[in-house]
């Protein structure tokens, strides 16, 4: 089993930045895909992007060209940079595991808040 940890959320203002990070251990050698998701109040969890063990990316498509993911092999750490941020993007973000087995492992989920 992948244990996953999120940190580097926190409140900022419109228009800026964080880095979000998501650090794996456990049974992580079997890992084809991390992806981050996101979940606002009163909303459902939806898809933020994900990166594959080969390096392949994928975004939702509203996300595309503000949110950039990237891996650190030797650190065993997934990265979700967030640029041109707004209030919309409030919300728990959470790092995901996918195993060959299409098994998912979960993050405890990290906060971001977005203020105006």
């Amino acid at each position: 089993q992948v244990q996953l940890v999120e940190s580097g959320g926190g409140l900022v203002q419109a228009g800026g930045s964080l880095r979000l990070s998501c650090a794996a251990s456990g049974s992580r050698f079997n890992i084809i895909r991390m992806g981050w998701y996101r979940q606002a109040p009163g909303k459902q969890r939806e898809l933020v992007g994900g990166i594959t063990s080969g390096g392949s990316t994928n975004y939702a498509d509203s996300l595309k060209g503000r949110f950039t993911i990237s891996r650190d092999n030797a650190k065993n750490t997934v990265y979700l940079q967030m640029n041109s941020l707004k209030t919309e993007d409030t919300a728990v973000y959470y790092c995901s595991a996918t195993n060959y087995n299409s098994a998912v492992s979960w993050g405890q989920g990290t906060q971001v808040t977005v203020s105006s």
